[in-house]
């Protein structure tokens, strides 16, 4: 489990401008290029003002986006950490407070010493020097520290942190930040997937999904506001918003029916094995005994009990009229959740669901034509979808579902696909295999399929791997195909 555990953390972009990505020059060119031109280190004492002030208005917006240090431990130290978790004692306020009265009484005292010499030749190269060699210092002791754990280590009892955390405080107690503050907000709890991906991903290792205020926001005054979670959470319902702000209203917008968050327990009934990657799930209902599922939607399954941590699966079985759910899962390389998964779940395990949840591939039973396009794993929540236009009532009259993988092996539930198209007049299965000279069957890709068709005439419902996806709209789009007609869910 402990192998496990150094998988939670993720290793991802945070650089997303470029001053992010090359800011860390202005910090080698003070720290070392200040060792020979003492000078330079006059040019911290902006930095100073600089992070104070936008820190009396933003809170810590300094450090997550504009920080030559923060830059170089993101775009250069990144590569080179093991990303592990930052020990508790780094993260302590009494190791904040020690720095910053340690640092307070070093600069100060050297000052003093600097002050008496001020008006000689090198009044301003002994000033320059202090903030230099404190550069240096806090260069080499972040850079050790973002390699044997993670990169923004140093920030968590960083002294100029400290006192944006304290100037940040004055800003809200004078009420002069409420409309320039903006912090890391939430669309809508309901409809978050709890996946842990917003807290994996985060340089300041905090846990945005377990600490949204009522208003949906991260009061967490140790938020950098650097954008990672947001640019990285799967459900896309994340951003920075003013705390004055009418965030997203998607309390209206969204039809949280679809969204329904109940804890159900339930137990592993069965669990078969497809590959080394891949295997099914069968968990049967105990309380409730039984749930209102559509065709499409998704599970949560409890994955970490230290983390409060789901995943969310398509559904590809529903059966026992709802009291048997079943969802397919492949084991990611480096993937936290299905290692726990592949190495933990045992048949006879009780387990914690919630859900279901999602509308995004809840087939319109009203639409004369549909087309399901997966790929991969991706093809799971066809399932059900498929065995409801087959044998319930429904106005379509024509149903194509293109699957398609790399190697003709690769194919799941090809053979129930097979018989729900021998058993129907409506529906059509059309496996399609990109790489494989012993394929007799479509070759090449899911859009070269689309492309065959008048794609205007369907209501469009897909599933599968980011790249394909991709392509598929571009091929829409390229079509002048209403979007609007088009429902997607990446795997």
């Amino acid at each position: 489990m402990e192998n496990i555990e150094s998988l939670y953390h993720i290793e991802t972009n945070r650089t997303f401008t470029l001053l992010r990505k090359y800011a860390w020059i202005f910090t080698l060119t003070v720290a070392v290029g200040g060792l020979w031109i003492p000078k330079l280190g006059l040019l911290v004492l902006p930095v100073i003002a600089g992070l104070s002030l936008t820190s009396f208005l933003k809170g810590r917006y300094w450090c997550g986006n504009i920080c030559p240090h923060g830059s170089l431990f993101d775009s250069i130290l990144l590569k080179f950490s093991k990303n592990r978790a930052i020990p508790q004692f780094f993260k302590s306020n009494f190791l904040r407070i020690s720095f910053l009265l340690f640092f307070s009484f070093q600069i100060g005292r050297k000052m003093i010493n600097v002050i008496n010499i001020y008006g000689q030749a090198p009044f301003l190269d002994k000033l320059g020097f202090i903030f230099v060699a404190s550069y240096l210092m806090v260069t080499i002791l972040g850079g050790i520290t973002s390699i044997f754990y993670s990169p923004r280590t140093w920030c968590q009892f960083c002294p100029m942190g400290t006192i944006q955390h304290l100037s940040y405080k004055a800003g809200k107690a004078l009420g002069v930040n409420e409309k320039t503050d903006k912090k890391v907000t939430i669309e809508s709890t309901e409809i978050c997937h709890e996946c842990g991906m917003c807290a994996r991903v985060c340089p300041m290792q905090l846990e945005p999904y377990l600490e949204w205020s009522e208003n949906g926001q991260l009061d967490n005054e140790k938020c950098i506001r650097c954008n990672t979670c947001v640019e990285n959470c799967p459900a896309g319902i994340l951003d920075i918003k003013s705390d004055s702000a009418d965030n997203f209203n998607v309390w209206e917008e969204v039809d949280l029916d679809y969204y329904k968050k109940d804890k159900i327990k339930a137990e592993i009934e069965n669990i078969e094995k497809f590959s080394e990657n891949i295997k099914e799930f069968s968990f049967r209902l105990e309380e409730p005994t039984k749930i209102d599922v559509e065709a499409g939607q998704f599970i949560l399954v409890k994955v970490s009990e230290k983390h409060q941590m789901y995943r969310a699966y398509s559904i590809a079985g529903i059966e026992d009229e709802g009291s048997l759910i079943k969802v397919t899962v492949m084991k990611m390389t480096d993937g936290y959740g299905t290692s726990i998964i592949f190495s933990d779940f045992e048949k006879g395990q009780e387990i914690e669901l919630k859900g279901p949840m999602g509308h995004e591939l809840v087939v319109d039973k009203e639409a004369e034509n549909v087309m399901l396009v997966g790929g991969g794993i991706g093809i799971t929540p066809f399932i059900p979808i498929v065995e409801a236009i087959v044998n319930n009532d429904n106005q379509i009259n024509r149903a194509k579902l293109i699957y398609g993988v790399n190697k003709k092996d690769q194919f799941l539930y090809r053979e129930f696909f097979e018989e729900m198209d021998a058993q129907s007049d409506k529906f059509e299965f059309i496996p399609v295999v990109a790489f494989d000279d012993n394929w007799d069957g479509q070759k090449g890709f899911v859009t070269d399929v689309m492309d065959n068709y008048e794609l205007d005439d369907y209501k469009i419902y897909m599933c599968g791997p980011g790249p394909m996806e991709a392509a598929a709209r571009q091929l829409l789009e390229d079509k002048d195909f209403d979007q609007s007609q088009l429902y997607a869910e990446s795997t």
